[in-house]
């Protein structure tokens, strides 16, 4: 095998396509995380992280390439609701303050980056639009996952996919994200927490579960994934696990 080829391999972004039943045309990829000499491993795909910005502009060009999508809509996630509608306009410097997006145009890749929040794909069945979701707790709580559900018209069926977060038994959070939870979403949103003996009034809280209930009081009845634990997964980056340390790309694209 020549140099370049083997140099060509040691750029192949590493990355895993969601098993769900979306349409043909509809195209998703979760990357992984490659370990290396730094903290980030060699395919950080985040520039806010304290990695190199030149080599995180590279991976994300790389991905670009393999991928064969052209134009990309990367965000500035600040755990709120803002729901961005993207088209080849606004993949351009500077990059959008939003914490999901969505687009109906072919070739155009919607991206989230996480490290343990719940990152959640969403499209339609008739295959015309998807949607890309960073869905941290705070997000989810202050109903980001419904509203980018009803950026979809409203005849629209829709299916969802839900990335690798943060399992259940190891998201310990204090009882203010009980009580947040709650009061969005009523008390049914408490079976989704379970206390934790050792740590009186903080609990072990799920967030596909919480995801999922949500998926469902908004009729999304093809809900897939939620398997996955970053934390004890080291295909995956985690923030709990490193706290520094890169994010990793869920992505999703409609075909021509």
């Amino acid at each position: 095998m020549s140099n370049d080829r083997v140099e060509s391999a040691e750029r192949i972004v590493p990355v895993f396509e969601p098993q769900w039943p979306a349409p043909s045309n509809v195209q998703a990829a979760i990357t992984l995380v490659a370990p290396d000499a730094t903290e980030f491993g060699a395919y950080n795909l985040a520039q806010h992280v304290g990695d190199d910005p030149v080599r995180v502009s590279a991976n994300r060009a790389q991905l670009a390439r393999q991928l064969d999508v052209p134009h990309w809509q990367w965000l500035e996630q600040v755990h709120g609701v803002e729901v961005l509608r993207a088209d080849v306009g606004t993949s351009l410097q500077p990059v959008p303050q939003a914490d999901a997006c969505t687009t109906q145009y072919a070739k155009l890749a919607c991206a989230v980056l996480t490290a343990d929040c719940l990152p959640v794909l969403l499209c339609n069945q008739q295959g015309t639009q998807v949607a890309a979701v960073h869905a941290g707790w705070r997000g989810l709580a202050a109903g980001l996952l419904e509203k980018a559900c009803k950026r979809f018209a409203a005849a629209d069926t829709l299916m969802a996919y839900l990335g690798p977060a943060i399992g259940a038994s190891a998201f310990e959070v204090g009882p203010e994200v009980k009580v947040a939870f709650e009061s969005a979403m009523g008390r049914i949103a408490g079976q989704c927490f379970v206390a934790n003996p050792l740590r009186p009034t903080h609990y072990f809280a799920d967030l596909y579960a919480l995801a999922r209930l949500q998926l469902a009081g908004l009729g999304v009845a093809s809900v897939s994934g939620g398997n996955d634990c970053t934390y004890t997964d080291a295909r995956f980056y985690s923030y709990r696990r490193q706290p520094i340390t890169g994010r990793f790309a869920s992505v999703i694209w409609l075909t021509d």
